[in-house]
C-alpha cells in the first residue's frame, strides 16, 4: 500500500516520463488508493493494439488498456441504485467533445462516449467517489478528455461487477482476461 502513496506522489510531482514506467500492478496498487476525482495516465510507449477500458462497479475505477498493457486507472462514478449501469461488454457507439443530454434537462455531457443508445455513456462530469449518475459513467474531466482523445469508435468497454486485481480477473469460461479485449 505504501508504495502505491509513493506511486501517486512521484506520478504527481514528477515528470509524465516517470509514470511510462509503471507495470500494471503499481498502476492498480495507485489506483487502489486513488482519491474521487483523481486519475493516473502511464502510457507506454512500447504497447501496442487498440485502446480498451474496464469499469469495476464496486472498485468504483476504471482501467484502461491499450493492446494487452494496462496504461491508466481512474476513480468514476457510476450509475445509482434507482439507476444502475448495466454489466456487459459494450462497444463506442458515437463520439462528441460537446454532448448534451436529451434525456435529464440539457446536461452537460463533455467527451461523451455512447455505450448504448437509450442513453448510457462514458462523459466528463462529477466524481464523488461512490455511484450518483443516471447509469452513465461519470470520468474526472482531464481524464475523459485523454480517454476520449485515445479511444476510437468501436472501442471495447466491459462493465463489470467484479472487483479487479491486475492481470487476474477471468472470465468463467475461455480463460481469457477480461480487460485484455
Amino acid at each position: 500500500m505504501a508504495s502505491a502513496i509513493a506511486a501517486l506522489a512521484l506520478v504527481a510531482v514528477v515528470a509524465p516520463a516517470a509514470a511510462e514506467a509503471m507495470d500494471d500492478l503499481a498502476i492498480t496498487e495507485a489506483a487502489a488508493v486513488m482519491p474521487p476525482g483523481r486519475f493516473l495516465w502511464a502510457d507506454d510507449p512500447a504497447a501496442s493494439g487498440p485502446v480498451s477500458v474496464l469499469i469495476s462497479l464496486p472498485d468504483q475505477r476504471a482501467y484502461v488498456f491499450r493492446g494487452s498493457k494496462m496504461i491508466a486507472a481512474s476513480s468514476v462514478s457510476t450509475g445509482s441504485d434507482e439507476k444502475p449501469t448495466p454489466l456487459g461488454r459494450f462497444t463506442v457507439l458515437e463520439k462528441k467533445a460537446m454532448h448534451r443530454s436529451n434525456l435529464y434537462d440539457d446536461a452537460p455531457m463533455p467527451f461523451m462516449q455512447r455505450l448504448t443508445w437509450d442513453g448510457v455513456a462514458l462523459h466528463a462530469g462529477r466524481n464523488p467517489g461512490f455511484p450518483a449518475s443516471h447509469g452513465c459513467v461519470r470520468l474526472p474531466a482531464a481524464f475523459a478528455k485523454k480517454l476520449f482523445a485515445a479511444t476510437a469508435l468501436g472501442a471495447t468497454v466491459e462493465v463489470t461487477d467484479e472487483a479487479y486485481v491486475a492481470g487476474a480477473m477471468m472470465e468463467p469460461a475461455g480463460g481469457r482476461e477480461l480487460a485484455r479485449r
